[in-house]
C-alpha cells in the first residue's frame, strides 16, 4: 500500500515522502491518526506541485538549520549527575540533554535528539536532527556532582 506522509514518522520517513507500508498499518494506524493519506494519482500530482512551490522556501530553512548547527558545535555541554565513582546513580537520557541545551540558550525538542542511555561519567556524543538534511553530532560530557 502506497501512502503519502503528512508528518514525520520515526523509522518510516519524513513529511511529503511517498512510502510503501503494509495495508493494515496504513489503514488502521497512519491514516486514522492523521499521519498519512492514500497515494492516489491525483494526490501524487498535488504533492508534486506543492513540492515545487516549497523548494524555494526550503532553501532558507536549510540555511537556518545549518547556522543553528554551527552554534551547537560551538557549545560545551556538561551535565552533572550524582555518581559513585564513575557509575551514575540513575542515567542520562535525551531529556537531560534537551534540558542542558535549553539552559545554554538553544532549545531543541527532545525527540530530535538521539543518544543512548548513559550510565557512566565521561565524554559522549549525541546526534541532533535539525532538518531532514542537517544532522549535527553534539559532544557532551557527564561529570559527577561534588
Amino acid at each position: 500500500m502506497e501512502i503519502i506522509l503528512k508528518k514525520d514518522v520515526q523509522n518510516l520517513g519524513f513529511k511529503d515522502d511517498v512510502v510503501t507500508v503494509k495495508a493494515g498499518y496504513g489503514r488502521n494506524f497512519l491514516i486514522p491518526q492523521g499521519h498519512a493519506q492514500m497515494a492516489t494519482s491525483s494526490a501524487k500530482k498535488i504533492l508534486a506541485e506543492n513540492l515545487k512551490q516549497k523548494a524555494h522556501k526550503e532553501a532558507k530553512v536549510v540555511d537556518d538549520a545549518k547556522k543553528q548547527a554551527e552554534l551547537l558545535k560551538a557549545l560545551e555541554i556538561k551535565i552533572s549527575a550524582k555518581a559513585g565513582g564513575e557509575k551514575l546513580f540513575g542515567s542520562i537520557t535525551n531529556i537531560d540533554i534537551a534540558e542542558a541545551l535549553e539552559k545554554a540558550g538553544q532549545p531543541i525538542d527532545r525527540k530530535f535528539i538521539t543518544s543512548g542511555i548513559v550510565k557512566r561519567t565521561g565524554k559522549y556524543a549525541a546526534n541532533v536532527r535539525l532538518h531532514r538534511d542537517v544532522i549535527v553530532e553534539l559532544p557532551y560530557e557527564i561529570v559527577a556532582e561534588k
